[in-house]
């Protein structure tokens, strides 16, 4: 029996979304009652959180684009100010419409100017008579723009007196985002992380077509097993599962095991996963080249290529941050805006007298006042 219902969309089509969201049904069922139908008014602004790789992007651009609802989806980060991030939502609400896909640049100082254009462009693309949706990825951005545009976009629905729905995406609290002034209250909904059974289920969908699902299944779990206490981001698993299956197989590829035989396995891969280990969030080779270093044997005995970087030195960014705190910490406080900005004004000259000199013009005042007392 499929998970997610509504009346609004038909069976074949939310099922097809069940099997392309996994884990995350009640998610998005919770997502589907909030919108409605088409052209009911949804909820003003809805603000999900959650961790890195819970699944808030991938979700929600599945279910707009599954669904084909008009949507416009930006990433605060990209478009990093007012001005940047409100004229590609104007640029890309131009392209909504299926009667054409020629997109023009359009101006927007203000969101006031956004508020009119933003009018103009739903009437002119004929979305009056359904919910758009605007999507804002890595939206904790906003903070750093100006004081008016988070309320903004919260009440834009009320200011355009549109069927406009604002979509947050955020890996920070709600309360982290609210305005000391106050302001309007999302929806709020929680992306929880994936459990370990979650990710053995998703994982486990990407096996190659030459194996059987079971034996694929069998090395996600033990990937996870070795990996899940210090890595649970999705993505970094799914590249660790790609680059280490091919080592996983050699026994069953040279005919000395086969694949129920999960003992001779595992003891093949066993060491090659305790390498791997020191690669985790690093990228700095690539796949094809992680390999050729594990296959080369000049030095038996002893970790070779990144295994061997990482284990001597720092990573890369933590290594020139704790010389940058050495070498500043010689510094006296005083001196940090002369050394560290651009543009840190002009330097007043001063004469400072030597140590020597001072103690020797010191005895000389010390003499001359004891020879006119005597």
């Amino acid at each position: 029996m499929p998970n997610l219902e509504h009346p609004a969309y038909p069976s074949a089509t939310l099922l097809h979304l069940e099997s392309l969201v996994p884990c995350r049904e009640s998610q998005v069922s919770m997502l589907l009652s909030i919108f409605g139908e088409r052209q009911q008014f949804s909820f003003p602004s809805i603000f999900i959180y959650g961790h890195t790789s819970s699944g808030k992007t991938y979700v929600m651009q599945t279910l707009l684009n599954t669904l084909q609802l008009p949507h416009v989806f930006v990433n605060c980060v990209e478009y990093f100010t007012s001005r940047l991030l409100l004229e590609e939502i104007l640029i890309q609400l131009q392209s909504c419409s299926s009667e054409t896909k020629q997109t023009s640049h359009v101006p927007c100082d203000t969101f006031n100017d956004f508020v009119r254009l933003f009018k103009q462009a739903v009437v002119s693309r004929e979305l009056q008579d359904q919910t758009l949706y605007i999507v804002l990825d890595r939206a904790e951005q906003l903070r750093e723009m100006e004081a008016n545009i988070l309320p903004a976009f919260l009440r834009l629905q009320e200011l355009t007196d549109r069927n406009v729905t604002v979509v947050l995406l955020s890996e920070i609290v709600w309360e982290l985002f609210r305005p000391n002034t106050g302001c309007f209250e999302p929806f709020t909904l929680y992306f929880p992380d994936y459990s370990i059974g979650h990710l053995q289920k998703i994982l486990s969908q990407n096996h190659p077509p030459e194996y059987s699902v079971d034996f694929y299944a069998a090395y996600i779990n033990i990937l996870l097993g070795v990996f899940y206490m210090v890595c649970r981001d999705l993505k970094e698993l799914q590249h660790l599962a790609a680059l280490n299956f091919s080592k996983y197989c050699e026994p069953v590829v040279r005919g000395e095991a086969s694949e129920r035989d999960t003992r001779k396995l595992w003891k093949n891969i066993e060491p090659h996963l305790k390498k791997a280990m020191q690669t985790v969030y690093l990228r700095e080779i690539s796949s094809s080249q992680w390999e050729r270093l594990q296959c080369d044997d000049r030095e038996p005995g002893q970790l070779k290529g990144l295994s061997a970087h990482t284990h001597v030195e720092l990573p890369y960014y933590s290594k020139f941050l704790l010389i940058a705190a050495y070498l500043a910490s010689y510094n006296p406080v005083r001196t940090d805006k002369r050394f560290f900005l651009k543009h840190h004004g002009k330097i007043r000259k001063t004469n400072f007298m030597k140590k020597h000199e001072k103690i020797s013009n010191l005895d000389d005042e010390m003499g001359t006042t004891r020879d006119g007392s005597s």
